[in-house]
């Protein structure tokens, strides 16, 4: 057994993929499973995913580099992602954005030095409601943005 699929990991994987009639099929819940248990999802643990699918690892790194809400390094404790399409930029998306850069220091794509904030953008976050907007944690939709949010949720994540 691939050290990576642990016998937890292998019990829960086994449970998941009894769901479906395919191996191929659950390869997002596998990953998710792997991401949850180790914080990120490392090369080694893309190949173990793709041999304990039985499917090329290509099909493994497709999904990974798809997906922007799996990791492939340590994640920041404050993860910004940034709706880039067309609605948001329409109402000042792209400005905020190069707001977050200067505020945090960083470009987009990267973390601080510190490890406490990511930047990145995405593609359509389904939430044109709101726009401009971005997605905190992987979890809570935050807008419409303005500098005054934004500046809140940057004093929020430096307390903690």
């Amino acid at each position: 057994m691939n050290p990576v699929f642990t016998s937890e990991i292998k019990s829960k994987a086994d449970a998941i993929l009894a769901k479906y009639e395919t191996k191929r099929a659950p390869i997002l819940e596998v990953l998710r499973l792997l991401q949850e248990h180790y914080g990120h999802i490392t090369l080694e643990m893309e190949a173990a995913c793709a041999e304990y699918l039985e499917i090329p690892p290509i099909d493994v790194r497709e999904v990974m580099t798809f997906y922007s809400l799996f990791y492939s390094r340590p994640k920041a404790k404050t993860r910004f992602h940034v709706c880039r399409t067309l609605t948001c930029s329409l109402l000042g998306g792209e400005d905020l954005l190069k707001y977050m850069e200067q505020k945090l220091g960083v470009k987009t794509g990267e973390k601080t030095p510190d490890g406490n904030f990511f930047l990145e953008t995405v593609e359509c976050l389904g939430a044109c409601e709101i726009a401009p907007m971005l997605q905190l944690n992987d979890r809570e939709y935050v807008g419409p943005l303005t500098k005054e949010k934004i500046d809140e949720l940057l004093n929020k994540g430096r307390k903690g």
